[in-house]
């Protein structure tokens, strides 16, 4: 089988629109709170979880880097809600997104460490990928009834091989 690599493109709101929201202070309306101690940058993801009931979790997920190249073999997608993903340390981490669950679709991005993401409902992914180290990230999804985690092995392989 031929080995096909991916190589990350820096995430911007812009390249990112397909598939969601980049999660930043950068370009983010704010304003101060707090009596002046605090600013507030307001509404920086669609978060989208109530469908059939649904309701948000707000959940941290711990992840490790893999191993090095990383063997792209599957995507998974929640059709019941969008998933935001915004690191608690300022790490850089890899999100790989596609349109369709097939490898020509792919579309991999590094984040700064500073940026979160906020797929849409339905979107494909694949799972967490932290780069440096373990890393922290708060995670807000959807809890209820439903099934909402598809998952589709690719029948065509990618790798990723950060150097």
């Amino acid at each position: 089988m031929p080995r096909f690599k991916l190589f990350p493109q820096p995430l911007t709101k812009t390249a990112f629109a397909p598939y969601g929201d980049v999660i930043e202070t950068e370009g983010a309306t704010r304003f101060t709170i707090n009596d002046g101690f605090a600013e507030r940058f307001n509404d920086l993801a669609a978060i989208d979880v109530t469908a059939d009931g649904g309701v948000p979790l707000l959940n941290i997920f711990r992840a490790r880097p893999r191993p090095q190249p990383i063997e792209i073999d599957l995507l998974e997608q929640h059709p019941l809600g969008s998933q935001a993903f915004i690191p608690l340390e300022q790490t850089p981490f890899l999100i790989l997104v596609a349109k369709q669950p097939e490898f020509e679709s792919l579309r991999l991005f590094i984040s700064n460490g500073r940026q979160g993401v906020n797929y849409r409902r339905g979107v494909w992914h694949y799972p967490l990928l932290a780069l440096e180290k373990q890393s922290d990230f708060v995670v807000i999804d959807r809890g209820g009834a439903g099934e909402n985690c598809e998952v589709c092995h690719l029948e065509q392989h990618a790798w990723i091989e950060i150097e």
